[in-house]
């Protein structure tokens, strides 16, 4: 008989996540009922917002129960359907998790085209960590021509948007990431302005260097001490970008920011934000994207993994650093 594999979320992390904190399962292959389809996955996403939903905490979405499938995104291969919208041969991206197949009644499923790109990068630069960069610059931050724009985890699926997006729209693009290959690919390769390796001495100098008309849009994906180094540089009425704080996820005490005068002073706006929240968005954001990308504006990296089982162990990569672009696993 067919099976599924899965992998489920066997415990909740204490501090760092485990590959102990996860369970590989062999489940009967299910089958849809009325309205319902079948998917085969292709393609897996993995992004830095799992690490939240494994924790049963208060946040904007559900956690992840104990035993349950984890969360995550994926694109797949419609091959069985008693749902009147999606046949065969369709290829569609949802939040299908961390399995071989999966079911859905179509909600919050997208065809996709893998005739106009490849069916991996609607989990990246043409799916939510495109969409997110595209919102939380172009829609939160709106930077204007000749401004400076800083955006952390520069080398990521969302940050190496970022920086292409601010220098489409004219601005100065500066990166921070830890390490000299990830800077040298974001200035060599994406074409950002400059590049800041915090792992290279002090941050706060190197992006004074880097920025000597300080930063007027700071898009923020990692927190703690890189957040208070930004802070430093921040001109008068800039903004701030909140999308994530990746160094904080497996902290087990908060980092407490010290230089948070800065934001009553410089009068800077400070605005986090869910991708989620803006769907009307989206369309618009996806087309522009599509755009960009089919024209070469935007440039695009991706770090595989093979195979389900290899999952947890490229998940906890990444939220080491350890991927150059956005990370995926293939499930061929």
């Amino acid at each position: 008989m067919p099976v599924n594999r899965q992998i489920l979320l066997a415990s909740r992390p204490e501090g760092w996540v485990t590959e102990a904190n996860f369970k590989l399962v062999e489940s009967a292959m299910p089958r849809p009922g009325d309205g319902q389809f079948l998917v085969r996955n292709r393609w897996l996403s993995l992004d830095p917002y799992m690490r939240g939903r494994m924790d049963a905490k208060k946040s904007y979405a559900k956690h992840v129960e104990l035993g349950e499938v984890m969360v995550g995104g994926a694109v797949g291969e419609v091959i069985e359907s008693r749902h009147p919208a999606f046949k065969p041969g369709d290829f569609v991206n949802a939040a299908f998790g961390w399995q071989e197949y999966a079911l859905s009644d179509g909600t919050g499923a997208r065809k996709v085209d893998p005739s106009r790109a490849p069916l991996s990068y609607y989990l990246g630069v043409l799916g939510m960590p495109g969409v997110t960069a595209w919102i939380g610059l172009l829609d939160i931050a709106q930077p204007k021509a000749g401004e400076t724009v800083v955006v952390s985890a520069a080398s990521g699926a969302v940050g190496s948007v970022v920086g292409q997006l601010a220098r489409i729209k004219g601005c100065r693009a500066v990166g921070i990431a830890g390490g000299r290959a990830k800077c040298d690919y974001t200035v060599g390769e994406l074409g950002f302005d400059a590049c800041v390796d915090y792992k290279a001495g002090p941050l706060g100098e190197s992006l004074a260097a880097a920025a000597p008309n300080g930063v007027d849009v700071y898009f923020e994906n990692v927190g703690g001490e890189v957040l208070d180094a930004v802070l430093v540089s921040m001109n008068p009425f800039s903004r701030i970008t909140i999308c994530g704080l990746v160094s904080q996820y497996n902290a087990t005490e908060a980092y407490g920011v010290r230089n948070l005068r800065s934001i009553l002073t410089n009068r800077i706006r400070v605005q986090g934000f869910i991708v989620s929240d803006r769907m009307e968005l989206w369309p618009r954001a996806l087309d522009e994207l599509a755009d960009w990308t089919a024209a070469g504006k935007i440039k695009y990296r991706e770090t595989i993994a093979h195979g389900l089982a290899n999952a947890p162990r490229a998940f906890i990569g990444m939220l080491r650093g350890d991927n150059l672009g956005k990370q995926l696993v293939a499930l061929d």
